[in-house]
């Protein structure tokens, strides 16, 4: 039998993806086509980058969700050029004009919206790495649409204002500790962490980990974000490590799939 709560969380993280689309919508809907030429913080990508390689990978979620044989044959495309199949995929649809891109990526988004509503929520579904069950996928999309978002609000000088949804984005971030060394080659600790996040939006504290954990890491929900997705350095961060363990997290920590990445230089952010 289904579990109802499972359910019920499923539900919450679709229209919390789709909330997170719509405000990044309302950032570049109505921008000339200048602006979308604007560099972002990611070296070499422009907004019109960002927005392309958003709409690349919800269509890989979709064809996931709808086409297993379709999506099979992604894969299979990108791994014949796999250091760099994501940045041709974002080249290509920046070459579009911004109005084909924009018309393209709010399409692709209503179509995931709703085949991650029709999806059984039991099944896996096959991705780059392990299968991921519909509400997985969404909280991925979810991350990754909340962190080029920052991009783009960087390079447009907009501040936006952080929600409860980042909450999907710091469970992964948490959940993803070991890959994190994996990553680099690196041995993971063997106990785990307690994790203490300030709520953006009022007093309640996230909370990961044995509350009696010796290594701990506390501070605002939205440092930690803007850590895991490597979006601003630790320096310019109000994230404190208690535990040496801990400490060296804060500085490997990442949120996404794929090789490390390098983040940003102090002082490059907000």
């Amino acid at each position: 039998m289904p579990d109802p709560s499972a359910a019920r969380a499923a539900v919450a993280v679709f229209a919390d993806l789709r909330e997170e689309g719509h405000e990044l919508d309302s950032l570049v809907g109505e921008l000339a086509a200048t602006d979308w030429a604007r560099p972002t913080p990611a070296p070499g990508w422009t907004v019109a980058h960002q927005i392309a390689h958003l709409h690349w990978t919800d269509r890989a979620s979709l064809l996931s969700l709808t086409d297993a044989t379709g999506f099979g044959r992604m894969v299979e495309e990108a791994l014949k050029a796999p250091d760099t199949f994501v940045d041709e995929g974002a080249r290509e649809g920046a070459e579009l004009v911004p109005a084909e891109l924009l018309a393209r990526w709010r399409a692709t988004r209503g179509a995931l919206d709703a085949a991650l509503a029709a999806a059984s929520p039991d099944t896996r579904f096959p991705w780059y790495g392990p299968p991921m069950k519909a509400a997985s996928m969404a909280s991925a999309r979810l991350m990754e649409t909340w962190a080029h978002g920052q991009d783009v609000a960087d390079a447009l000088g907009a501040r936006r204002t952080p929600t409860a949804r980042l909450r999907h984005v710091a469970r992964i971030g948490v959940r993803a500790r070991d890959y994190a060394y994996a990553v680099r080659a690196l041995p993971a600790p063997t106990e785990e962490f307690r994790v203490e996040l300030t709520a953006p939006d009022g007093p309640q504290v996230w909370t990961y980990g044995p509350p009696d954990a010796p290594q701990r890491i506390t501070g605002p929900a939205l440092d930690f974000c803007l850590l895991v997705t490597q979006r601003a350095h630790r320096a310019d961060l109000d994230l404190t490590a208690t535990g040496p363990d801990a400490d060296r997290w804060l500085d490997i920590a990442q949120a996404f799939a794929g090789p490390a990445g390098p983040g940003r230089e102090p002082g490059s952010s907000r």
